[in-house]
């Protein structure tokens, strides 16, 4: 008897260590998954909006991520320590503090001090969402039906405009606006 539930104790080792590393490998296939992630939860789509192509969010009218300009340790410089004078928040406790920013401090800033994220972000995780940012939105033309899937998943009835349009551009802001 002690046989068999070694075996089956085995055996749901085996199963339960399939499964984990079949999650790390479907997650190794696009290292920039941890990015996204990052994006989402830093909620970068509230003003950038999923595709990044900015326009109008509560942080005020945020540049489009697709045209950007930035090299990646701007981008990592940016989320680190927010856009002074904008919307745009800093993401690491401290920043302009402990860290400089810019090259300025708090004082330096004053009253075009950035606001604070809700979320705060290790140095890892920023550079997750650069990398994600390079490789999955900078430089892109407008958003498919295809991005939207891999950003949301299969079935999110938030891709259905573009199916619908036959994988068509995102909305632009105005036409965002004119919705009731």
């Amino acid at each position: 008897m002690k046989k068999i539930s070694l075996i089956g104790a085995w055996l749901g080792c085996a199963l339960v260590m399939g499964f984990i590393g079949t999650a790390q490998a479907q997650s190794a296939n696009d290292p920039t998954d941890a990015g996204k992630a990052v994006f989402k939860r830093g909620n970068c789509v509230g003003c950038h909006k999923w595709h990044g192509n900015g326009g109008g969010g509560y942080g005020g009218d945020a540049l489009s991520l697709r045209k950007t300009e930035l090299t990646r340790e701007q981008i990592i410089e940016t989320v680190t320590c927010g856009r002074p004078g904008t919307g745009m928040p800093f993401f690491v406790r401290g920043s302009y503090d402990t860290a400089k920013c810019y090259e300025m401090t708090r004082q330096d800033v004053a009253d075009r001090m950035p606001p604070e994220a809700n979320v705060f972000l290790r140095p890892n995780e920023i550079e997750a969402v650069a990398d994600y940012v390079l490789a999955r939105v900078k430089g892109k033309s407008e958003p498919t039906y295809d991005e939207c899937i891999a950003f949301f998943g299969d079935g999110s009835r938030v891709c259905n405009i573009y199916k619908e349009a036959g994988h068509a551009a995102a909305p632009s802001a105005e036409s965002e606006k004119a919705k009731p």
